[in-house]
């Protein structure tokens, strides 16, 4: 808690206001101690539960101190995001489990030759979040880059389980595809969570969308392998290609444009007002 009011403070506070400014949130510290001393002996001389109460009124009036920020959740962008999130999980963490045992035992290839082959998929998956990372950077979005992606993972999941079911060839390339460019959107959301959440919600937001990657991750592995032993690889793939295609249709791009033509007419009418005020 500490260090993260620092931190608000540097991201708040212009560099000529940040001494007075951290000068008040350290001060705070003592004079949170004066008031315990003169209180706290008082009510405790007369029971136990009269100090523990005040503390929790002062921590309740913390708390709702902290909720003034309107909140960003009143609006369905952020929970679209952490939909098409959790929803490109799925493939993610099918080609992550799944892939070595697709291999060997689809593909005859030996546990040492398929794990090289992975370590390959992963360092362009690396690479490939760096791509996208640069590129919604360049295109000043991140949604749009986002919800391609997300299209072409599902097409590329789809295309391995037709490959998987018909026994071809292409299905190695395409698998490879499909581990790289399954794991390329997590930095644009979370980056696009952070952005529409602001500071005071950051924080928040990046914990909700952290838990429901988790709770699909999770999910994931153990209904698969139950899917894989009943209808094989090819079914398996094919549903978890729907996944990303549901993602795509998810990802808020037109609220990301209106977002973005709201903050350009605000610069512009800024600009225009005398002195720049």
């Amino acid at each position: 808690m500490f260090a993260a009011s620092g931190r608000l403070i540097l991201g708040w506070f212009a560099r000529a206001e940040r001494g007075l400014a951290m000068g008040i949130r350290q001060s705070a510290q003592p004079l949170g101690v004066a008031i315990a001393a003169v209180t706290l002996p008082t009510l405790g001389a007369r029971r136990l539960s009269a100090p523990l109460l005040f503390l929790a009124v002062f921590w309740l009036v913390a708390a709702a101190g902290e909720q003034r920020a309107a909140s960003p959740y009143r609006q369905p962008v952020l929970w679209r995001i952490h939909a098409a999130s959790a929803l490109l999980v799925v493939p993610q963490f099918t080609v992550a489990t799944f892939a070595l045992v697709f291999l060997v035992d689809a593909r005859g290839w030996d546990a040492v030759g398929a794990g090289r082959l992975l370590a390959v998929a992963q360092a362009c998956g690396a690479a490939g979040r760096l791509g996208a990372g640069y590129w919604s950077d360049r295109a000043g979005s991140r949604m749009r880059p986002m919800r391609i992606l997300a299209m072409t993972t599902g097409i590329a999941m789809l295309a391995l389980a037709a490959a998987a079911a018909s026994s071809s060839a292409v299905a190695v390339p395409v698998l490879l595809a499909c581990g790289v460019v399954a794991v390329s959107t997590n930095g644009l959301a979370f980056t696009a969570v952070a952005e529409y959440a602001g500071s005071a919600w950051a924080g928040r937001a990046l914990g909700v969308q952290n838990t429901g990657q988790n709770a699909l991750a999770a999910a994931t592995p153990p209904v698969l392998a139950l899917a894989i032993g009943l209808v094989g690889f090819g079914l398996s793939f094919a549903v978890v290609g729907l996944f990303p295609l549901a993602a795509a249709a998810l990802v808020p791009v037109s609220a990301e444009r209106r977002a973005a033509a709201g903050a350009d007419v605000a610069s512009t009418v800024a600009a225009s007002a005398p002195d720049g005020r």
